[in-house]
């Protein structure tokens, strides 16, 4: 195991510069920085760690795993990298931003890859498109799927352009502590129509359902029902089509790899196998954590990184929470669940891209299944992962490693998934065998599956729900977690289920958030 995976000991000093100095910062008192903890390792707590660590707290990070990466979390199993959760990256110059917060290159650590294209849609009837940012290849499809659309995809583009300028541009980084950001935000949020559905904007631009489906599906990757969530969601077409879709060699892992070097450059410790059980509440304020084997750690601000639902519900006693009450959390709409195979296979699929969906014959009627009827269906489809299609160093020579992603109910079905996993996961194989991977079952050599049981017990995601509350539009902006904890003082919240929301550019937005939020060091002097 490297080295990055070790645990360290004790608060770390920080960094007093932009170039990760060994130093600790000091106040212009003289006296010490104050301490902020960051709980969970996922793109978001490594983001706040390196963030407040230039801002000029003494950090410490804190993970329940044996390792780094909360969801992005990598498993190495027979010679295969499996990545656990996010596998695409869009706006590369968030990452770029941390590692020139302190000091260095992002080209010299990490190595992105544009993909091309984005995604290989497959229909169940065989047919397939391939959605991309190259206007030629897109308008050329759609004129040979139907002609009528090709107008009707400019104009979608359009109405995405309006929600990136309107949504993203404008609304993106606000922090949406108020009512009155709300309602500064109402007259962009009725110029997008708001209150529709992604699925409902697509409609009324696009006719033939295959294409409503290439144009509506992405909401999928981060929980959400096409048929509820905002069309502010519509903006994902837009930043895609500016800044592309792009993996990383090495996998997503690599880049939590090079983010933990940088905290470690700027003597910002992590402790693995540390669970936090209860963060310290007197007073109306954090005053730091309490871990598992009865420690407690002290600190100035603590920061959770963890499923906001859970972090409340399990982690602060109820007498300290007067918004997040236990009937509340209880209330809301979760997303979606994740059913995960991880697969090696012993021959290689030449003919399967980096990124590819594998559509079911249902697309309604499934989504309904999932997220109105809580029932897990016999049907799905699946988001398949081939990063060896891009970096065949993730798999032995001449083999391919997978994923297959399929979306299902998170723990409000009441499945026992103990009891069907492996019926569910051989229903995939033989889908798959059956489409895209021939001879599939007798060449798979490496196996492993995580499910929505997984994500509550190893992730402790309420519900087992893989993005926290639904983006739908009352749980989005001020009505979503707030990143400043609107029941204690001190405590933070970044990360999917916090806002801005889920996806790992949202993640990252959560962490630049804190810049808002977060009191200065000089406050504490």
């Amino acid at each position: 195991m490297t080295n990055y995976f070790k645990s360290i000991d004790g608060i770390g000093d920080g960094g007093g510069d932009a170039g990760g100095g060994t130093h600790g910062p000091t106040l212009v008192t003289g006296g010490k920085a104050p301490t902020a903890i960051v709980i969970g390792t996922g793109f978001g707590g490594l983001a706040a760690a390196i963030r407040l660590s230039v801002k000029g707290y003494r950090v410490q990070m804190l993970e329940k795993l044996d390792a780094p990466g909360g969801r992005a979390y990598v498993h190495k199993q027979d010679g295969f990298t499996f990545d656990a959760g996010p596998t695409i990256i869009t706006l590369p110059h968030l990452i770029e931003e941390l590692f020139t917060l302190c000091g260095k290159r992002m080209q010299d650590h990490v190595d992105l890859r544009l993909m091309a294209p984005f995604y290989r849609i497959r229909f169940d009837d065989g047919t397939h498109f391939d959605y991309s940012n190259d206007d030629e290849s897109m308008l050329d499809q759609i004129a040979a799927l139907s002609p009528d659309d090709v107008q009707g995809f400019k104009d979608l583009m359009q109405a995405s352009e309006r929600c990136f300028q309107l949504g993203f541009q404008e609304l993106g980084m606000i922090p949406f502590e108020t009512l009155g950001d709300v309602v500064k935000a109402m007259p962009n949020l009725a110029r997008m129509q708001a209150w529709r559905s992604i699925y409902s904007l697509v409609a009324q631009h696009i006719k033939h359902p295959k294409l409503r489906i290439v144009m509506s599906f992405h909401p999928l990757l981060i929980g959400g029902n096409p048929y509820s969530v905002t069309c502010v969601y519509a903006l994902i077409h837009a930043l895609e089509r500016r800044w592309g879709v792009h993996s990383a060699m090495g996998g997503t892992g690599a880049i939590v790899r090079e983010l933990v070097n940088l905290l470690q450059a700027r003597n910002v410790p992590i402790r693995y196998n540390t669970p936090v059980t209860r963060i310290r509440v007197e007073a109306g304020r954090a005053r730091g954590v309490e871990l598992a084997n009865g420690e407690f750690i002290p600190a100035d601000i603590v920061v959770s990184n963890g499923d906001a639902a859970w972090t409340y519900r399990h982690l602060v006693d109820p007498q300290h929470r007067k918004h997040w009450t236990d009937k509340r959390i209880a209330k809301g709409k979760y997303s979606s669940g994740l059913f995960v195979w991880y697969f090696g296979t012993d021959r290689q699929y030449h003919d399967v891209p980096h990124h590819m969906m594998v559509l079911g014959p249902r697309y309604k009627g499934l989504l309904q299944d999932i997220f109105k009827n809580h029932a897990l269906s016999k049907d799905f489809s699946l988001y398949l992962y081939r990063p060896t299609a891009t970096d065949p160093s993730l798999a032995p020579p001449g083999c391919d490693s997978f994923y297959a992603l399929s979306v299902v109910p998170n723990l409000s079905s009441g499945t026992d998934w103990a009891a069907v996993t492996e019926q569910y996961r051989d229903a995939i194989a033989t889908a798959l065998q059956e489409s895209v991977l021939p001879n599939l079952k007798q060449h798979v050599v490496s196996s492993k599956v995580t499910t929505p049981q997984d994500f509550h017990d190893r992730l402790w995601s309420y519900k087992g729900a893989g993005f926290g509350l639904e983006p739908i539009l009352t749980q989005s902006a001020w009505f979503r977690p707030h990143n400043r904890s609107e029941d204690v003082q001190g405590l933070f919240m970044v990360g999917a289920s916090s806002q801005p929301g889920a996806g790992v550019p949202s993640v990252l937005m959560s962490a630049k958030m804190l810049q808002e939020v977060v009191p200065d060091v000089t406050s504490f002097a």
